[in-house]
């Protein structure tokens, strides 16, 4: 996929989406770090589930500490890895407490520092709470990043590299909420849903499902010169 192409590609997410945001529930920069340590092999949906019940309870670092290793299991026992998730969040907790006034610190290494927070994580706090340009990959992001050509890559730290240098600047502040909901609901793992895909046309994939369908992929297709010079070239 070339520079030109990838520009179109973001141009009809951006039309599609003009507002992405996380499917994570939250009203706080706390309650979001806590959801997406939460959402580790997880889905947002189990998640979201969990902290509807949590969060009135308890939505503070002071408020869980309280709360207790037992009681908040019994709210986490529905979620993955639940008892690593109860350590983490809870020691998470008393750093933040300690170190950071309660606040969620908006520096990397000091995220990367807390409990159950890795480079995906602070990533997506990142980017979704302060809004820095930063990429969080996940696996839609690692699969719709490799299946289409826009930035392929053998390793999660190589695609992240890969999509910081090609997104055009523009995009990249949303190009992660763009592809995650890219993937999660068009370029599905199992069967990518390329008839109904906005993109299609402009996607290096071999096999895909069935055939780009004008219905869709003209659907936000810009006027830019440039995508007849590009579909041009692919034709």
């Amino acid at each position: 996929m070339n520079k030109n192409t990838r520009r179109i590609f973001f141009e009809r997410l951006a039309a599609q989406r003009p507002n992405p945001t996380t499917e994570l529930l939250f009203d706080t920069g706390f309650e979001l770090l806590i959801a997406v340590m939460l959402s580790a092999q997880s889905t947002d949906v189990a998640v979201n589930k969990v902290t509807r019940r949590l969060y009135p309870v308890a939505n503070t670092p002071e408020a869980l500490l309280a709360l207790g290793e037992e009681q908040l299991e019994s709210y986490l026992k529905t979620l993955g890895l639940y008892r690593a998730k109860t350590s983490n969040v809870l020691a998470t907790c008393q750093i933040l407490l300690e170190q950071y006034a309660s606040a969620v610190p908006r520096d990397r290494a000091a995220l990367e520092s807390l409990p159950g927070v890795g480079r995906k994580t602070a990533n997506v706090v990142l980017n979704t709470l302060f809004r820095e340009p930063v990429m969080a990959v996940d696996t839609h992001i690692f699969r719709v990043a490799n299946r289409t050509g826009l930035a392929p890559g053998k390793t999660v730290l190589a695609v992240e590299k890969a999509l910081m240098k090609h997104v055009p600047k523009e995009y990249l502040i949303d190009a992660h909420h763009w592809l995650i909901l890219h993937g999660r609901y068009t370029c599905k793992a199992r069967k990518p849903d390329c008839g109904a895909c906005i993109v299609c046309d402009l996607c290096d994939y071999r096999h895909k499902s069935e055939a780009c369908n004008p219905e869709f992929t003209g659907k936000y297709n810009p006027s830019d010169s440039l995508f007849t010079e590009t579909a041009h070239v692919q034709q």
